[in-house]
C-alpha cells in the first residue's frame, strides 16, 4: 500500500469510457454561445451556465481585449500586495451599487469565495448552520471552519421547520451564520428566504446567500435572491461568481464596509491568491453594464426556462416545478442517465449528466 494505491484502483471512469457513455471533460473546440463545436460537430449547448449568452457579446469581448492590451495577461500578485488594479476597484463599486450594498470584495474564483468568507468570519465558540444541499464551495468553507473549532450544523434542504429546530437548540446570544444557496445549482430550487430571514432574526443569526445562480436570473433587473424577496437590507452577506451571468471568471462578496474591510485584512484566500486577471474583470464589468442597460434579458430568460420546463412536462418527463433557467430532467438510475446523455449527444445536444454522489441515490438527472 502507498499513497497512490487509491488512484491505481480507481477504474470507474475508465470503465464508463470503454462503454462510450462518459459525459465529462468533453473538449470544446469552438464556442458561439448556444452552439459549440465538439469532436468536429456542431452541438447545441443546453448545459452551460452562460445564462444570457454574454461570453461572446461584442462589448464583452472588446472590453477583455482592451484590458489585455492595457494591463497584460495577469496581475502577478495578490490584491493585498501588487495585484490591485483600478479595474478591480471599478467592478467592486459597480457591483456594490447594483446589489444595494455598502461594499464588495473580489476573489479570484467563485469556489474560493466561500472559503475566504466562512472560516474568516466564524471563530471558535460560534456556529455555522448550512442547508444540506448547498454548493460544494460552501460545504468546504464550513469544513475549514470546523477545523478551527467552529461548530458546524446542517438542516434539511430548504426545510425551514428543520432549520428552526436546529438553531433553537443553540445558545440564543451566541454568534451564528446561516449559509444557503439562493438558487440551488442542481434542482433550480429557490431558497425560502422570507422564513429563513424571520428565523435568523429570531435567533440572533447573520445570513449569507450564495447568488452564483441568482445574479441575472431572479430579482429586480437580475439583482438576485434578496431583491427577489424584497430583503435587500436584511441579508448580511451576498456572495457570487462571474462565471455564469457575468461571462467571466472570479467571485465576490457584498456586505457592510466594516465586514469587507475585515475580510480584506484577514481572509487568507484573498491575501495569498493572485488577483483576478485584467481581461476577466473587464469582461465582468461589461457584462454587468449590459445587464443594467437591458433588464428585459432577465424576463426573457425566465420565459425561456419556463418554455423548456413546460415542454418537457408535456412530453412526459419528470421535471420539478420552478421558475429559474435550471431545468433538470430526473431519470433515476445512473446508467440510464448516461445512456440518455449519449443519445442526446449523438443527436447534437449537450446537457449535464448528474449522478450519485452528486445527487441522492436514484435521483440521477440530466440538467439543462
Amino acid at each position: 500500500m502507498n499513497l497512490f494505491t487509491k488512484c491505481y484502483n480507481f477504474t470507474k471512469a475508465d470503465d464508463i469510457k470503454k462503454m462510450g457513455l462518459y459525459p465529462y471533460f468533453r473538449t470544446i473546440e469552438r464556442n458561439e454561445g448556444p452552439v459549440v463545436k465538439i469532436e468536429g460537430r456542431e452541438i447545441i449547448m443546453a448545459g452551460s451556465n452562460n445564462y444570457h449568452g454574454l461570453t461572446t457579446h461584442p462589448k464583452v469581448v472588446e472590453a477583455a481585449h482592451n484590458a489585455l492590451k492595457k494591463y497584460g495577461t495577469g496581475c502577478s500578485g495578490s490584491r493585498y500586495l501588487t495585484g490591485t488594479l483600478d479595474l478591480h476597484i471599478e467592478l467592486e463599486a459597480k457591483l456594490a451599487k447594483f446589489l444595494n450594498k455598502e461594499a464588495v470584495l473580489l476573489y479570484s474564483t467563485g469556489y474560493q469565495t466561500a472559503q475566504g468568507i466562512i472560516p474568516t468570519l466564524a471563530n471558535k465558540g460560534e456556529y455555522i448552520i448550512s442547508d444540506k444541499e448547498n454548493h460544494a464551495s460552501i460545504m468546504v468553507g464550513c469544513m475549514m471552519a470546523r477545523g478551527l473549532n467552529v461548530d458546524f450544523l446542517r438542516y434539511r434542504h430548504n426545510d425551514m421547520e428543520d432549520l428552526e429546530n436546529v438553531i433553537s437548540k443553540l445558545p440564543l446570544k451566541s454568534n451564528k451564520l446561516i449559509t444557503t444557496d439562493g438558487v440551488f445549482s442542481t434542482t433550480g430550487d429557490i431558497v425560502n428566504l422570507t422564513d429563513l430571514n424571520r428565523i435568523a432574526k429570531k435567533y440572533n443569526a447573520k445570513i449569507m446567500v450564495d447568488d452564483a445562480h441568482s445574479l441575472g436570473v431572479i430579482g429586480v433587473g437580475g439583482r438576485g435572491t434578496a431583491s427577489d424577496f424584497s430583503l435587500d437590507k436584511d441579508i448580511d452577506l451576498i456572495m457570487g461568481t462571474f462565471s455564469k451571468t457575468l461571462a467571466s471568471l472570479g467571485g465576490f462578496v457584498a456586505s457592510e464596509k466594516a465586514v469587507i474591510n475585515y475580510l480584506k485584512h484577514h481572509s487568507s484566500a484573498l491575501i495569498f491568491s493572485a488577483s483576478p486577471t485584467p481581461p476577466s474583470v473587464a469582461a465582468a464589468i461589461a457584462a454587468l453594464e449590459i445587464l443594467e442597460a437591458e433588464p428585459e434579458r432577465v424576463e426573457r430568460l425566465a420565459r425561456n426556462g419556463d418554455k423548456m420546463r413546460q415542454g418537457f412536462k408535456a412530453m412526459g418527463f419528470n421535471v420539478p416545478d420552478g421558475r429559474t433557467p435550471i431545468v433538470p430532467v430526473i431519470v433515476g438510475d445512473d446508467f440510464k442517465a448516461f445512456h440518455f446523455w449519449r443519445k442526446l449527444f449523438d443527436n447534437g445536444i449537450f446537457v449535464n449528466a448528474f449522478v450519485s454522489p452528486g445527487v441522492p441515490p436514484n435521483m440521477a438527472m440530466l440538467r439543462t
